[in-house]
């Protein structure tokens, strides 16, 4: 559905259908699914750039969207590394999209869900893809939404976050009801119909996530207004029509 929302072909007909019913409900949804990946975007060169971060986890990556995560970190530094992570059988198929272009070992699939982080980082580990030792940017961007309250979301982040060094980072997004309570009920029952429970979160839910880091500038703020550069995502949205938070935070 996040691959149709941003006009992309790699979708089926289950998800255009379910994807439809949520345009319907909630037709700046996909500003929303823009502002997202432009969120995603300008983090990515700023903990390539700024933050020297070398290496990336992107947790939930989902079905490939160029361009990817590589794609953006290599444009500020050719010699990042990146494993992605999704726990979807389709992603797999797709996996190769994910890897093509890049020199060999610079980039990884491995099958990992969010809600096992043990697991899930042991699987990183045996890419050798990343080295564990040394700072990553870890990637959750319209992950945690996914994950409702009795999987025990704020622990998951933090068991993640605890197997990182200091001067790893952090870069989250996450949908929020804060501007439209009536449209995200509306939107959960969709998704629920379609098999996925969603749990949209206000704002000092979300910041919660990043409880014991340090937020850069300008902190958690709705996704357009995340260091925002020209030709980078739909500018001129309201915090309405985008309703994701987002923020990027250091571990110290």
């Amino acid at each position: 559905m996040y691959d149709y929302f941003l006009g992309g072909k790699t979708n089926y007909a289950v998800d255009r259908v379910a994807a439809e019913e949520v345009i319907r409900h909630f037709p700046r949804v996909e500003t929303l699914a823009r502002a997202n990946r432009a969120f995603m975007h300008r983090s990515v060169r700023f903990l390539a750039g700024a933050c020297g971060i070398r290496q990336f986890i992107d947790v939930g990556t989902g079905i490939p969207t160029a361009p990817n995560l590589y794609d953006v970190a290599r444009q500020v530094a050719p010699d990042s590394h990146v494993v992605y992570v999704d726990n979807d059988p389709l992603v797999l198929i797709y996996a190769d999209e994910l890897l093509s272009g890049a020199p060999r070992g610079a980039t990884d699939y491995v099958d990992g869900d969010v809600t096992d982080p043990d697991a899930l980082l042991a699987a990183v580990e045996r890419s050798g893809c990343v080295d564990l030792t040394r700072p990553v940017g870890l990637s959750m961007h319209g992950l945690m939404h996914f994950v409702p309250d009795d999987r025990d979301p704020y622990g998951v982040v933090r068991a993640l976050l605890d197997r990182l060094v200091p001067g790893s980072c952090l870069s989250l997004s996450h949908c929020t009801p804060d501007f439209g309570a009536a449209e995200w009920e509306r939107i959960s029952k969709v998704y629920a119909r379609a098999g996925t429970e969603l749990r949209v979160r206000g704002r000092a839910e979300v910041l919660r996530f990043f409880d014991g880091l340090e937020l850069a500038d300008p902190g958690l703020v709705v996704a357009h207004r995340w260091r925002p550069e020209p030709a980078s995502g739909p500018s001129l949205a309201t915090d309405f029509q985008v309703s994701v938070y987002a923020g990027v935070a250091r571990k110290s």
